[in-house]
């Protein structure tokens, strides 16, 4: 393969393109979402109303997949609704990038797959509900997630509403700090949990100031760090769910899941099934709320750093 056809490899839109050129704000999101996180039509909605969130916010949204043997970077409405429909579309990972892209069928990228592809863009700012972390028992099964690996290898700021819920909050934000990666939490005191306001464990850094937060990641960068940055803030009260009662449903349906064999990526989709059932679906309409302010959270972010300018010595 030449080098030329390397470059094939990543279809960027015109408009992301052009915006990212101009260093006008765009957002970054993944798309294993669309398929795999709310039930159709929502995810289709929730995916779309996103893109407007953050269009209102001034930034451009780049959702991020796999499709034609390539990483299509600012999917178009129609990409987007084909995710939505398509059951059983494969998850990518970034151990999955390789084979999926050589397939050359569809996939939509997790939160590691599209950290890769949105700094390759030049894109800055990515925006999810909850990010991957270390499960509960990490010590013995070393449980890890991918994206813990991908936020020490791009200088993207990934903006969430903490690590999904049934994961080991005290163990996420352990190894974070040991990888360097800053965790700063936006007008919330508590490092979130996805569905629930508080993980219960406190965000090791907190601003108030949205200048002050894009000076702290242009500052981090330019003083030679190559990773992320990590922005937290959580889910609206009136929308979140009581995170003893989902920590006790999370422990009850791990167990369970145990039981029957269950482990590997195969555990976080079905305890997150196994609660929804048990909530009645308000997992379902947290989830929408969460990755709705997320989004506008993230333009905003997207606005200030490209008010701030370019880091110095950016590759």
């Amino acid at each position: 393969m030449s080098a030329h056809d390397r470059t094939e490899l990543f279809s960027i839109s015109d408009e992301v393109a052009d915006a990212v050129a101009s260093g006008l704000p765009v957002v970054a999101m993944e798309s294993s979402g669309v398929a795999h996180g709310l039930p159709y039509p929502m995810n289709l909605e929730t995916a779309l109303d996103m893109h407007k969130a953050i269009r209102a916010g001034g930034a451009v949204p780049a959702r991020i997949g796999l499709f034609g043997g390539r990483f299509v970077v600012g999917m178009s409405d129609a990409m987007v609704e084909r995710f939505a429909t398509t059951p059983d579309l494969p998850k990518v990972s970034t151990r999955d990038i390789g084979p999926a892209l050589a397939s050359k069928g569809p996939g939509g990228t997790t939160v590691s797959a599209a950290l890769v592809a949105a700094a390759r863009a030049g894109i800055e700012v990515f925006a999810v509900a909850g990010i991957g972390g270390v499960h509960f028992g990490a010590q013995h099964s070393f449980d890890v997630s991918a994206d813990l690996i991908e936020f020490t290898r791009h200088r993207v700021v990934t903006v969430c509403a903490g690590a999904k819920t049934v994961l080991d909050p005290a163990l996420t934000l352990e190894y974070l700090e040991t990888q360097g990666v800053p965790v700063v939490g936006y007008r919330c005191d508590d490092f979130p949990a996805y569905y629930c306001v508080s993980s219960g464990r406190p965000n090791p850094r907190r601003t108030d100031d949205m200048e002050e937060l894009a000076a702290s990641v242009r500052l981090h960068w330019e003083a030679g760090n190559r990773g992320g940055f990590l922005v937290t803030h959580p889910i609206a009260e009136q929308d979140a769910l009581p995170s003893e009662h989902i920590y006790a449903l999370i422990r009850e349906k791990q167990a369970e899941a145990e039981r029957e064999g269950v482990s590997g990526p195969a555990m976080t989709p079905r305890i997150l099934s196994a609660v929804s059932a048990a909530t009645q679906g308000r997992t379902a309409e947290a989830n929408r709320s969460v990755l709705l302010s997320t989004s506008a959270l993230a333009a905003e972010v997207a606005v200030a750093m490209s008010r701030y300018g370019a880091p110095v010595g950016a590759a």
